[in-house]
């Protein structure tokens, strides 16, 4: 285990479940210190912290909620006073849409949900994340933020739109953080899952897995958020040296163009 004086410390949002979850054990088995994020401080996310306090690393509840851009500053200060000082920004907080449909359908109220916390609550602590690295002399640790986009970056899904949307704009905030922060020495990547087995796509996931297996992914299976999470881990660690800007599909060749 790494020295308590030179441990990468990471915030990883959205992490109490899912995607963010696996994230969080897999930086955990890195010997990372983690503060595990929610909306609020609940049952769920106290089961979240005590799963990765299991795996020996340092942990913190971080409850707040992204999309209130005011409080960012004083998230990550708090995360900080319990952790140290942060090397690595995990932006995986993300909603769906309100209903599948016809985009001629979409609400305002869809859209404005998708887009605040998809696109604009990760720009904003993103933002304030890379405010505090850069007002500060860094350690030789590797410093990055990763951010868990989607496949819907650049591929349509028709019944919702409004996701694709936000994820697309998510994605462009990465290219423009990676263009801003390298000669800062801070790499930025952009994950972009495929079909993975989470509470989000549980009502449409077995259909997905048939197509899987029909040929949809080269793969013939879904994802698992440990594949995520693995991914995310090996890019938070700096194991890709050298490389900044990358959007990584994590589909299984699903976006491979194909005859």
């Amino acid at each position: 285990m790494r020295a308590a004086s030179v441990r990468p410390v990471a915030l990883v949002t959205g992490s109490s479940r899912g995607i963010g979850l696996a994230v969080a054990e897999a930086l955990a088995r890195e010997g990372f210190a983690v503060a595990v994020n929610g909306p609020v401080d609940d049952a769920e996310l106290s089961a979240a912290v005590a799963r990765v306090a299991a795996l020996g690393a340092p942990v913190a509840a971080a409850p707040f909620d992204v999309t209130r851009v005011g409080g960012h500053d004083a998230a990550l200060a708090v995360v900080e006073e319990k952790l140290g000082r942060l090397t690595t920004l995990v932006n995986n907080a993300g909603v769906g849409v309100l209903r599948r449909g016809d985009m001629l359908d979409v609400s305002e109220e869809s859209w404005d949900r998708c887009l605040a916390v998809n696109a604009k609550a990760m720009f904003f602590l993103s933002q304030a994340f890379a405010r505090r690295l850069l007002s500060r002399e860094r350690s030789p640790l590797f410093h990055s933020i990763v951010n868990v986009t989607s496949s819907n970056a650049v591929a349509v899904a028709e019944q919702r739109s409004e996701y694709c949307a936000s994820k697309a704009a998510a994605a462009m905030v990465s290219k423009a953080l990676a263009v801003r922060l390298g000669r800062e020495e801070i790499a930025v990547y952009d994950v972009q899952p495929g079909l993975i087995a989470t509470e989000m796509t549980a009502p449409v996931i077995d259909a997905y897995r048939e197509r899987a297996e029909q040929g949809l992914t080269l793969f013939p299976r879904v994802g698992q958020p440990d594949d995520i999470g693995a991914l995310v881990a090996s890019l938070a660690s700096g194991r890709l040296p050298y490389t900044t800007g990358l959007s990584i599909p994590a589909d299984a060749g699903m976006l491979v163009p194909r005859f």
